[in-house]
């Protein structure tokens, strides 16, 4: 397993072709505070063209998307407390059945309804993403956001891009404000 830092960039299937299945664990940790709500933090994908931006609304995977029209992502579903050990959110990929016109998969992290409860990731620790082998289950990265957020209500934790026809995974922790609307104005989505 490699432990990446911020920036840094692994090539996952060069010395392993037969990489095909992943999964993307992405977990976090809530800091004691008193604002009276829950932290619900949303895991999502976002399937972008040479453009970096989705080609279709449906290339935004989420909590009301949960699978990709090609099958090649499946968020396995919201985790609405982020409480208990291990990965709080899971994402699945099949690198084969990424369509061809897809070069880059962009992971985040937003928090729902985080102006309301007026809540950001200065309140979040712990954050981290993992990639797992499916067919064997072990762990290959693993990425330590690290505590320098503070008023951003999302993050591009990392992203597994195509190049020179392998996947590689770097490792972004860029901060956004604006929660989601702002992730999805970045990638070509609209929100109404």
């Amino acid at each position: 397993m490699i432990n990446l830092s911020k920036g840094q960039k692994i090539d996952l299937t060069k010395g392993d072709p037969s990489l095909t299945n992943i999964m993307v664990g992405l977990g976090w940790d809530v800091n004691q505070f008193d604002g009276g709500a829950d932290f619900d933090l949303d895991a999502s994908a976002f399937l972008c063209g040479a453009n970096g931006k989705c080609p279709v609304e449906t290339d935004f995977i989420f909590y009301k998307n949960l699978v990709h029209s090609s099958g090649a992502v499946e968020h396995m579903g919201d985790n609405l407390t982020g409480e208990g050990e291990g990965d709080d959110e899971q994402i699945h990929v099949d690198l084969s059945l990424v369509p061809p016109n897809i070069e880059k998969i962009a992971f985040t992290v937003t928090i729902y309804d985080a102006d309301t409860r007026r809540q950001n990731f200065g309140q979040v620790s712990n954050a981290y993403i993992r990639i797992v082998n499916m067919a064997n289950n072990q762990e290959i990265v693993h990425y330590d956001l690290g505590e320098d957020f503070s008023i951003e209500t999302a993050i591009v934790v990392g992203e597994l891009y195509k190049h020179a026809g392998s996947w590689k995974f770097n490792a972004i922790g860029s901060g956004f404000r604006g929660g989601l609307a702002a992730l999805c104005a970045h990638y070509g989505i609209e929100t109404t």
